[in-house]
């Protein structure tokens, strides 16, 4: 059985939607004929991700059919019959478990609810599909320092091909995806933020377009501020970062560029002062916040004064509704807080009618809620893994060497990946890609960048600096893919 699925139907919708969703697959294939591999993964991500419709189409028996669907499986085919040696050559390391572990987060849940092991099983393929699938790419086509130099360029790119479209939704309203393919993908009072129209270009939502934007600009503020990349296209990465920036501001969202300060604010106080804390200090906080809201023990009454009083009422009350929901969904887990409620929507309060009295945004709250205290633990342990080893491995004055500077920008990116986790659910596969690709290289047993050496007491201890095979990345080279 075959339905298509679209957040927001019309009376119309392109015929480019089944034509280069089902054709896509193909596409990737060619790719990988005519391409060197590694490019031709970076090449299929990033335009499925940035240019595809946001539709799909539901099969029985297996996952959704969508865009990142089709890329995944596209990449996985196009890697077994063009570059099986790679493949092959994957060797899984004691940090994937987190991966594994959160793959099959679901069968648990499912048992001890009585759905059964087949329904655990179907629900972890959507997740294998989902999550598992792109970090295993990232891992055999990412882990090493050069490629995920290319990887941090790859998404600087990616954000400098949004700036004209951003700009163009900023001025005359969303409307390229309807344009295209023949139906908005979210609500359209929703892009209307701060006196213009937020972009949503052929994303999800306007946030999840502001989170790639702020996403990109940390990326090339931090290769410049590193030096491990002076020019793209010869232009200055300067000049790129700052477009870059001004393009994140018209997106219009408090959280995003809250994100983004926040997180270059991290990584130069980690430059100045020497010390991980700041990071460290924003991992932490999001276990804190889900500990104390799972149980009610934090209202959020507080935080919600603060936004009336600094941003606009509509922003204040938005927080108050997510609030309020997430306390109402948390109550109905916490009744089976360690494998949660299950799939079907059985985590969700309903009226006596069927309606449901509460919607909820959060990834960690529908997590929660589904497969409870376990399937937050593995989630987060999944997404940090790397940002564990990568604070274990290097001292923090090495942050901001050309040759580790885009490792600690994307380190950076899955820190803030987890507390946007908190109000939003926006699964991004470029985040996977690197995760797979960090876990690749932080295993690694001799890594081309000074590694963490303990300093006991006042006594200074000169660090070793570990080289591999591969050459270490010049960090005035033009930036190429």
């Amino acid at each position: 059985m075959l339905n298509a699925i679209a957040p927001q139907t019309s009376p119309w919708v392109s015929p480019l939607v089944p034509l280069l969703l089902f054709g896509w697959a193909p596409i990737v294939l060619v790719m990988f004929m005519f391409l060197p591999p590694r490019r031709a993964v970076i090449i299929a991500f990033f335009s499925a991700w940035l240019f595809l419709p946001m539709a799909g189409y539901r099969f029985t028996l297996i996952p959704d059919y969508s865009k990142m669907t089709a890329t995944c499986f596209g990449v996985l085919l196009g890697s077994i019959v063009f570059d099986l040696r790679r493949v092959m050559s994957f060797r899984p390391k004691l940090w994937d478990m987190p991966m594994l572990l959160w793959c099959f987060t679901p069968v648990p849940s499912s048992l001890t609810n009585g759905l059964g092991i087949y329904d655990g099983l179907s629900e972890s393929l959507v997740i294998v599909t989902t999550w598992g699938l792109p970090y295993f790419i990232g891992r055999i086509y990412f882990s090493d320092m050069q490629s995920l130099r290319t990887l941090a360029i790859a998404i600087v790119i990616g954000g400098l091909i949004y700036v004209p479209l951003c700009m163009w939704e900023s001025r005359l309203s969303p409307q390229l995806h309807r344009i295209f393919y023949g139906f908005h993908q979210h609500m359209f009072y929703q892009t209307m933020r701060l006196g213009g129209f937020r972009p949503m270009v052929f994303m999800q939502h306007g946030l999840m377009v502001a989170t790639w934007m702020t996403t990109a600009s940390l990326v090339a503020v931090w290769l410049w501020a590193s030096g491990s990349v002076r020019h793209i296209w010869t232009i200055p990465i300067a000049i790129l970062a700052l477009l870059l920036l001004f393009t994140a501001l018209l997106c219009r969202s408090v959280g995003a560029m809250s994100l983004l300060i926040g997180g270059l604010g991290a990584l130069f106080m980690v430059k100045w002062l020497r010390t991980p804390i700041p990071v460290i200090c924003i991992i932490v906080s999001v276990p804190i916040y889900i500990f104390l809201r799972a149980p009610g023990i934090w209202t959020g009454d507080n935080l919600v004064s603060v936004a009336k009083t600094f941003t606009n009422p509509r922003a204040a009350h938005s927080l108050n509704w997510r609030f309020s929901n997430e306390k109402i969904i948390a109550a109905r887990a916490m009744q089976k807080p360690i494998f949660g409620w299950g799939g079907w929507g059985r985590s969700r309060v309903k009226d006596e009618w069927g309606k449901p009295l509460a919607y909820v945004d959060g990834l960690w709250i529908v997590t929660f809620g589904r497969n409870g205290f376990a399937g937050i633990t593995t989630m987060l342990g999944m997404i940090l893994a790397p940002v564990a080893l990568f604070l274990w491995r290097f001292r923090t004055d090495t942050w901001s060497k050309p040759e580790t500077g885009h490792v600690a920008a994307l380190i950076m990116l899955l820190c803030l990946y987890t507390v946007d986790c908190l109000p939003n659910a926006m699964i991004n596969p470029i985040y996977m890609l690197a995760s797979g690709g960090l876990i690749g290289v932080m295993t690694l047993k001799e890594i081309s960048a000074p590694t963490r050496v303990r300093r006991p007491g006042r006594r200074i201890v000169h660090a070793r600096t570990r080289r591999v095979a591969r050459s270490p990345v010049p960090s005035a080279a033009p930036a190429h893919l």
